[in-house]
């Protein structure tokens, strides 16, 4: 069972792709029955469609009764199952009693665990689809690969930088020296490496695993417990993870309770009570600004690690492509209904218009571009379920209600959203962009992430008007991708400049791919340098702390 050994390869490539940053994926995005057969994906929907309407096979110690609420957004159902609840302090008392091990066996061990943790997550690609797309929302598709194959890229990815950091203490070394016209000095000294405590990983309603698997592998293989607490929405993916895990810590000869699920309610939430345990030491959050910025400002006895979320946007400068930057940006509009953390939600363009294909166009004819793309993308039912997927929960159609309310009344509605007809799920909850004209005075509508698929055309007084609006506003509120459309090289340049020292990172002129698009081994997720999130997916400062260096040294006679 050298796990290490089997997959060190992968673990290698890993680190070589972080340190190149080139393309390179460890897992098939794409669920084609050409890359993995025929059985496979009939034999997933099975799996999934196995653990409805009964307990999810998952014992917790603690456990006081069973919860579950999930409802699928595209049956509009209850999913049935049932998850342990639990008493925390009885919870973390079990969870104590394999740690000495799991942080005295070889750091080769633990990272072949790992390891060996994503490979079985892979095997299970199609089953934590359909039970991503039926708590989440997402379309089939989407929760393959972004929440299936790159999510475990970004797991792996985490991984590689562990290991990059623990390589860099020795476990031993000789040490001599002369003190003075005494004789030389000889120790041996010894170095290990000491977790620092129980991580708790609070997970988000529409991408749970996206950064489930890289706070779990951050801690896990740097010798932390962890325990997983999922959304109420979205807690069937997670407590697949969660069987997986324990399944192969057990097999290895570890104590399961190294890896634990903390379900809740809606009504009755756990994850306060976590972060106040005083044997928790690390907490990986996402989700929303309000909760992260609270756990910011109370957790400070804890390492704190938050994705949250911004007023992601766009320049628009110049271009030599309208066509395709309008459909750029409009894929971006529609994508998984904009209840992505990258997703656009704000267009700034200047009042006089833009520069595009040598002509000069007005600001209606940008703007008319954006929604005709968007109309165009869907036009079919088929290509609509496939790019929007479903709305993961009641609030969204209410909040767009009430800023078409808002927009209508502070400036003009472009594109009024609207229920699609999805052609699998008569009952799907759905909907299609709403996009507003407004002006900068109208900066209260669009200042905070406005979850789902609601936007806003912003008229600026000139490009650099825009520019300097954009990233001001990544600097007070978050940003998570910001974008820029020019010709104008000293314009890229400029805007590179008033982005970079907001604390974002920019993408210019993205046109023919998915520009929500971030790719693990290359893309750095988020900056930490503003109030979208204090963490980065993944750098070394994501996993460097979660560890801390104890030594013995020996005199030699």
């Amino acid at each position: 069972m050298d796990w290490f050994a089997e997959h060190r390869s992968t673990l290698s490539k890993a680190i070589d792709a972080c340190n190149h940053r080139y393309a390179w994926t460890a897992y098939a995005e794409s669920p084609s029955s050409k890359i993995h057969g025929k059985e496979p994906p009939i034999q997933g929907k099975a799996n999934f469609e196995r653990m409805l309407n009964r307990d999810f096979p998952l014992t917790m110690p603690g456990e006081v009764g069973r919860i579950g609420e999930e409802v699928s957004p595209y049956t509009r159902e209850p999913l049935g199952i049932s998850y342990p609840r639990v008493d925390v302090e009885t919870l973390y008392q079990a969870m104590a009693a394999g740690k000495e091990q799991w942080a005295e066996t070889s750091v080769n061990t633990r990272f072949g665990v790992c390891l060996e943790i994503l490979h079985r997550c892979s095997q299970q690609l199609f089953e934590n689809a359909h039970a991503t797309m039926h708590t989440s929302g997402q379309s089939f598709i989407m929760a393959f690969a972004g929440s299936g194959a790159n999510a475990l890229d970004r797991g792996l990815e985490a991984l590689a930088y562990a290991y990059k950091a623990v390589q860099d203490i020795p476990p031993t070394a000789s040490w001599q020296r002369r003190f003075g016209s005494g004789p030389e000095i000889q120790l041996e000294k010894e170095y290990k490496l000491m977790p620092v405590g129980v991580a708790a990983v609070i997970c988000c309603a529409t991408f749970p695993l996206w950064n489930g698997y890289p706070a779990l592998m951050a801690s896990l293989a740097t010798g932390n417990p962890v325990v997983m607490k999922a959304h109420p929405n979205a807690t069937l993916p997670v407590a697949m993870l969660v069987r997986t895990c324990r399944e192969v810590l057990a097999e290895a000869g570890f104590d399961p309770n190294l890896v634990t699920l903390a379900a809740d309610t809606r009504s009755e939430p756990v994850a306060k009570t976590l972060l106040e345990h005083q044997d928790t030491a690390i907490v990986d959050f996402t989700g929303s600004p309000a909760f992260g910025s609270w756990i910011e400002r109370h957790c400070s006895q804890l390492q704190v690690y938050t994705e949250t979320a911004g007023c992601n946007s766009v320049v628009i400068e110049s271009t030599d492509n309208l066509s395709a930057m309008a459909t750029a940006i409009a894929q971006s509009l529609c994508q998984a209904s904009a209840q992505m953390c990258t997703s656009v939600q704000n267009i700034h363009i200047p009042a006089a218009g833009i520069m595009a294909q040598g002509r000069q166009i007005s600001f209606d004819e940008v703007a008319g571009a954006i929604v005709e793309a968007v109309n165009q993308l869907l036009e079919k039912p088929e290509q609509a379920a496939f790019l929007c997927g479903a709305l993961v929960n009641d609030d969204i159609p209410d909040t767009i209600s009430r800023l078409r309310s808002e927009g209508n009344k502070a400036g003009r509605i472009l594109r009024d959203s609207a229920p699609y007809a999805h052609p699998q799920f008569s009952h799907a909850r759905t909907a299609t962009p709403l996009i507003l004209e407004v002006s900068q005075q109208q900066k209260s509508l669009y200042s905070q992430e406005l979850f789902g698929p609601i936007s806003f055309i912003i008229k600026g007084q000139d490009s650099d008007d825009c520019l300097m609006a954009a990233s001001s506003d990544a600097a007070d509120y978050g940003a998570i991708t910001s974008h820029v459309y020019s010709t104008d090289e000293a314009f890229i340049l400029r805007a590179q400049q008033s982005f970079n020292r907001s604390g974002a990172s920019l993408a210019c002129n993205l046109i023919n791919m998915p520009i929500n698009f971030a790719a693990a081994y290359s893309d750095f997720h988020v900056t930490g340098l503003n109030p979208a999130g204090n963490a980065c997916l993944t750098d070394l400062a994501f996993v460097c702390r979660r560890f801390r260096v104890v030594q013995n040294k020996v005199m030699k006679a």
